[in-house]
């Protein structure tokens, strides 16, 4: 009986850690009309090479991007026009930062780091919805794609390689 305890939580804690292994946003939760800082936490490299790129996608009602520069990476933003246009401090926007690359860096596999941008989240995003910024995170020539957004009734954890999201709250 024993050692079926102990293959059970052997098991267990092996399952966690690969639920785990990909890029999360440390604050999975923001109010729609508010300011959010996205910490993307990236907890390893790809198939134990170091992670060279992180290059994350900016999905639509999310504006006014800025990203965190980090010493030794590049930082440059791609830009193009919204969906629409969204107003914001009085000011009616209708282009900014579509996605941010952060690149020429070296995290090695067994060291963890954040990459980090801050953005207004639209006032008319739907709330009690999940909003999704798929990442590619390069490692020289491999590169592991957390991109998968689940579909309509899907369970996210049956994801092989789940974008990280968080759940838009009703505006404060």
């Amino acid at each position: 009986m024993k050692k079926y305890l102990l293959a059970a939580g052997a098991f267990l804690t092996l399952g966690t850690n690969a639920a785990l292994a990909h890029i999360t946003l440390e604050t999975q939760e923001a109010a729609v009309g508010s300011t959010y800082k996205a910490i993307l936490r990236v907890p390893h490299g790809c198939e134990g090479k170091a992670t060279t790129a992180v290059r994350v996608q900016v999905p639509e009602g999310v504006i006014s991007v800025k990203p965190m520069p980090k010493p030794g990476w590049t930082l440059q933003t791609k830009k193009g026009r919204y969906e629409k246009s969204y107003q914001l401090y009085g000011e009616t926007l209708t282009t900014g930062v579509k996605e941010v690359d952060w690149s020429g860096g070296n995290l090695p596999d067994e060291f963890y780091d954040e990459f980090v941008f801050r953005a207004s989240l639209a006032a008319d995003l739907p709330s009690g919805q999940m909003l999704y910024f798929p990442v590619v995170q390069e490692c020289g020539d491999a590169a592991d794609r957390w991109i998968e957004i689940p579909a309509a009734g899907q369970d996210e954890d049956a994801l092989e390689n789940p974008a990280p999201g968080i759940k838009l709250l009703p505006k404060k």
